[in-house]
């Protein structure tokens, strides 16, 4: 099967596209609006993409009624955000934090996520987050009409107890983060091997 992108409209693009490019990480990006509303959404577009500077990348689309979205305006106000990282603990908690709601309603609240001071930036995290990204913006792209692609420079990390080795640094199995698929479907992390040698069933 041959596929011509050009030809296709951005929701079948989209489906297309995000059906065959996973699992996905997912960031649940915790800001703060001008009112001091606190503000939590999952995105999965999103992953690390360079160590030194310690860089990350967000992209992110409107909402259904072409609005800006609350993170982006933020974003843009403060320069500043957090990317919580996602486990199963906290799997149906993202979910409910992905709701379109007016901006004069936390994300925090809905999906009964406790906010935690960072330590560099003014954005909150999600004390029940696995680990937490805190980021400040080192470039903004808008491309189109729809999307906003932001490059992130991680400045400081919080990670749970119990989760990294501080001998090797190596992370353990007991990080258990979920990935994005598409649709309603998200996959876990439970089966890990080593390569070279065989394929798990």
């Amino acid at each position: 099967m041959e596929i011509r992108l050009d030809v296709l409209d951005q929701k079948t693009r989209y489906k297309l596209l995000i059906g065959l490019v996973f699992p996905r990480p997912i960031a649940l990006v915790s800001t703060v609006n001008a009112n001091g509303v606190l503000n939590a959404a999952p995105f999965s577009f999103f992953n690390v993409v360079a160590d030194e500077p310690p860089l990350v990348l967000l992209s992110f689309n409107r909402r259904s009624d072409g609005t800006m979205k609350d993170t982006v305006k933020n974003i843009r106000r403060t320069g500043e955000f957090v990317v919580n990282l996602v486990d199963e603990q906290i799997a149906n908690a993202m979910l409910l934090s992905g709701q379109e709601l007016p901006e004069t309603e936390s994300e925090f609240a809905v999906a009964g996520f406790t906010p935690a001071a960072s330590a560099v930036v003014a954005s909150p995290r999600v004390r029940e987050a696995p680990a937490s990204l805190e980021c400040r913006v080192m470039q903004r792209i808008e491309y189109g009409v729809s999307r906003e692609i932001i490059l992130g420079e991680v400045v400081h990390v919080h990670v749970r107890d119990g989760l990294i080795d501080p001998a090797t640094w190596r992370v353990s199995d007991a990080y258990r983060p979920i990935g994005r698929l598409y649709g309603d479907r998200y996959c876990t992390t439970r089966q890990r091997f080593d390569l070279p040698g065989p394929i798990p069933e």
